[in-house]
């Protein structure tokens, strides 16, 4: 309740004092950009000697490599945030770690603190790509990290979202990053959620028909939430996920007998945890 007088005039709003004649008035200050977070990238190399540490140096800039996959990752399954970025993973640093070992690639969190991510990649991978050309030894180096970048950021439904579709996002992006390996190709048939570029095309069919957008609208519903398979993707496309799954397999023409499943050299060759 006021204390003056009944009758009193409301006190000015004070005003800034004028600049002084000939000095420019201050600029408002611009309203933040919207953008991303930006985590310590670190490389270690377990051993420099490896053929696959030769390889890799002479093909790939590292901290290039690295800075480019945060933000297609990024970009591709988030919105540009303005000053709160709660809806986006928090990955705090992230190091590429190349040693000698079976597979190809997994991706971790450190034991004290999951938010600083380790992305292991095997030496002697690198060394079995084929060097027809540096172009092709190089993105398949900057193809696997896309994917394993992915792991860094994405959300997986508090750890109950299937496997395949952990995977198939992985492999989304990396389709849509334009580093898609020779081998990969569209494949109907058998179980959706199959994982890898068997789900991947089947997600780019998805962001076609229904907008771009669309995985990054499958991402963000992973986000603080268990997995229901029927709720989800009714939620998101008024569709089960099985529906789509079956007009996707009928837009490739695939055969009854087609098994769907992911390729023997994609099995032999990647091992990705989730």
């Amino acid at each position: 309740m006021s204390t003056g007088p009944p009758n009193s005039a409301p006190s000015p709003i004070p005003m800034r004092p004028a600049a002084p004649v000939g000095e420019p008035e201050s600029a408002p200050r611009p309203h933040p950009k919207p953008g991303f977070p930006t985590p310590k990238l670190r490389l270690e190399v377990r051993d420099l000697t490896h053929p696959g540490a030769l390889v890799f140096f002479r093909t790939t800039n590292p901290a290039t490599v690295l800075s480019d996959a945060v933000t297609v990752v990024l970009q591709t399954l988030y919105i540009p945030f303005k000053g709160d970025s709660n809806n986006i993973a928090p990955t705090r640093s992230i190091t590429l770690i190349l040693r000698s070992m079976e597979g190809v690639a997994y991706t971790t969190g450190i034991d004290l603190d999951d938010d600083h991510k380790e992305i292991h990649f095997s030496l002697d991978y690198i060394t079995r790509i084929p060097d027809s050309s540096p172009r092709r030894q190089r993105d398949e180096i900057e193809g696997v990290v896309v994917h394993e970048m992915v792991h860094c950021w994405q959300w997986n439904a508090l750890g109950t979202a299937p496997g395949g579709l952990i995977e198939g996002i992985a492999d989304f992006v990396r389709l849509r990053a334009g580093l898609s390996p020779p081998h990969w190709k569209k494949e109907g048939g058998g179980d959706w959620d199959a994982g890898y570029q068997h789900t991947a095309y089947f997600l780019d069919w998805v962001e076609s028909k229904f907008g771009e957008g669309s995985v990054m609208r499958i991402n963000e519903h992973l986000r603080n939430r268990e997995y229901d398979e029927e709720r989800f993707w009714e939620d998101l496309f008024d569709n089960s996920v099985h529906d789509l799954w079956n007009e996707y397999t009928r837009t490739l023409g695939t055969d009854e007998d087609a098994s769907g499943k992911v390729s023997e050299e994609q099995t032999k060759t990647e091992r990705f945890s989730e």
